[in-house]
């Protein structure tokens, strides 16, 4: 099935937007021409985004502003996955310390509850998001919360955030502090836990939809618990050597290079006798070591290089990185 395009397999796209459709605030090159294609082949296209410091409306402006389609709605972000998560466990009018943007105490007060920003206030709950803003005393606030008792809810617990100038941290590293602080940890609402997928799917009424996303740790193992096909692409967090040594839980169906290859046809893997083909690139498992004839510029070889290395290591609970032996044609 190689003759048609990738996305044209599937009935509409989740894409990730950092390190994705752009990195800052500039789009990655192909993202946003390869997102317009997709209404004129009648797939469906929603954002999944972990980033809870702005809102949907936010989000989708600035994608406007890129070129990109979007809607308000078809933005679905880990704040509202973390409102939604919190109103369920919670009374209504229920006080929450925000320890985050505007954008995320806009969403709890959606969900029928009080957004305060201070101990005093007697919150029962916290809910933290990434903000650029948030320093010392805002997590030091959140730690007396969560050290007191209350209910504590991450956003997300991505690490990394890729920016113009390159991966800085992300909210992982500040929902950690408090972690840390208070030998805690928090649930964690948006990616990699499968809702926020689900609830994207069902808002385009998608069946077959596919999950593209830049990093493993969120995007591919959220969308593989969501039981979606997902596709990595290499603009972003992760890169083919971290994608071949990738645990099982984060291995994605297909790597790209860029959304513009979505619009490719998409090379099959076959296998005979332990020799896995793609393209015109051969590997093979020997003595623990990947053995790759092909090019390292060219993706078919490290396609090919992970369907050999994964059908070796079938249940690898960690990362396992082989080592490679390159052999030219």
């Amino acid at each position: 099935m190689t003759d048609v395009s990738l996305v044209s397999r599937f009935d509409a796209l989740l894409a990730d937007l950092d390190g994705v459709v752009y990195a800052g605030p500039h789009a990655i090159p192909g993202a946003v021409e390869s997102l317009k294609q997709l209404s004129g082949l009648g797939i469906g296209l929603g954002y999944v985004t972990n980033n809870a410091s702005r809102s949907p409306a936010e989000v989708a402006a600035h994608l406007r502003e890129l070129g990109a389609p979007a809607e308000d709605n078809q933005v679905v972000s880990s704040s509202q996955a973390a409102a939604d998560l919190l109103a369920s466990l919670l009374a209504p009018g229920s006080r929450v310390l925000i320890t985050g943007s505007p954008a995320l105490a806009r969403e709890i007060e959606l969900a029928g509850l009080v957004p305060v920003g201070s101990q005093d206030e007697e919150p029962v709950a916290v809910v933290q998001g990434f903000s650029p803003g948030i320093g010392w005393k805002e997590l030091a606030e959140a730690t007396y919360v969560v050290n007191a008792g209350a209910l504590w809810v991450a956003t997300n617990t991505d690490m990394t955030i890729p920016q113009a100038r390159g991966i800085a941290p992300g909210n992982g590293t500040l929902v950690a502090a408090v972690a840390a602080a208070t030998a805690q940890q928090p649930k964690v609402a948006g990616k990699p836990e499968a809702p926020l997928f689900h609830s994207a799917a069902k808002r385009l009424g998608a069946e077959r939809p596919l999950v593209v996303g830049d990093r493993l740790d969120t995007d591919i193992l959220g969308g593989n618990n969501a039981g979606f096909a997902t596709v990595a692409v290499l603009t972003g967090v992760d890169t083919r050597e971290t994608i071949l040594a990738a645990r099982s839980a984060e291995r994605p169906n297909y790597i790209i290079g860029n959304l513009t290859d979505l619009h490719r046809p998409y090379p099959d893997v076959t296998h005979d006798d332990g020799t896995y083909v793609c393209g015109e690139a051969t590997a093979r498992v020997a003595n623990g070591a990947v053995g790759i004839i092909g090019s390292q510029d060219n993706l078919d070889s490290w396609r090919a290089a992970c369907a050999a290395w994964w059908a070796e290591t079938p249940e690898a609970a960690t990362p396992q990185a082989p080592k490679l032996v390159w052999l030219n044609h």
